[in-house]
């Protein structure tokens, strides 16, 4: 179960609680910070120990236990801004912050979330932090630009991440009632003979672009949820999935 500090207006860790109850013991909980309200009324982006260390803490409180996971939520909303030394110094601090909660028991451990990983490469490919994150999410699938895969795909390297920390997040790139996803034939990627509907074809591709061990969806739909469960056994073909990339990295 996936959610953030800054989600619905700073109050889904409450929310969250006061709906599963006991229940929320029974998931795996990753969360996010990074984002942070304003007197007014304003959200803003910081990479500030003491706000993140203070944004872990509060969390843990809301949710009446200890995350599984809190990720250092989109940081190249602060890093796009600064030079790659000024970048490279404050994500230092925002990793041995995040280190330093997991060695305080405020979390189990911790990880980097990034829509857009441009910023992170330019800034590990001048210093690397002395304290490396255990799980990286990206953005996952077919709408996905090459470009944005590659990032993915060497922040990863740069950080020694396994296979088990690489996650995926918005593999349809907004919702499955979109257009593209009723008009598309995917069914060059299967080599499954089961039928499945293109959703889940796109969502089992998703788990290779880049790849990834798990992915998060949003739905309050427990039909689709179950389809996209089901689509985790679809067959693809690994050549295909080569050739795409090969593509899409040829037209951009």
């Amino acid at each position: 179960m996936d959610t953030a500090y800054n989600y619905r207006g700073f109050t889904s860790h409450r929310m969250l609680a006061q709906t599963a109850g006991d229940l929320l013991a029974e998931f795996t909980v990753s969360t996010k910070v990074g984002f942070f309200p304003e007197p007014d009324g304003h959200t803003v982006h910081s990479l500030k120990p003491e706000r993140l260390r203070a944004a872990v803490e509060q969390s843990s409180e809301d949710l009446g236990r200890t995350p599984d996971v809190v990720l250092l939520h989109n940081p190249e909303r602060t890093l796009a801004d600064l030079s790659t030394d000024e970048g490279g110094d404050q994500l230092a601090g925002a990793c041995s912050c995040l280190d330093d909660a997991v060695a305080s028991g405020l979390c189990a451990a911790w990880g980097i979330s990034s829509w857009d990983p441009h910023p992170l490469v330019d800034v590990l490919a001048a210093s690397r932090p002395d304290q490396l994150p255990t799980v990286l999410l990206v953005r996952a699938g077919l709408t996905v630009p090459d470009s944005v895969l590659a990032a993915a795909e060497a922040i990863s390297g740069a950080f020694g991440i396994t296979a088990a920390g690489r996650w995926g997040m918005s593999p349809f790139g907004g919702s499955t009632a979109d257009n593209v996803w009723s008009t598309a034939n995917l069914s060059t990627f299967l080599t499954s003979q089961r039928p499945y509907s293109t959703p889940q074809a796109a969502f089992r591709v998703a788990y290779e672009l880049p790849s990834v061990t798990r992915i998060a969806v949003g739905t309050g739909d427990a039909v689709h949820l179950a389809q996209l469960v089901d689509a985790t056994d679809v067959e693809i073909g690994y050549e295909t999935i080569t050739q795409y990339r090969e593509l899409i990295r040829t037209d951009t």
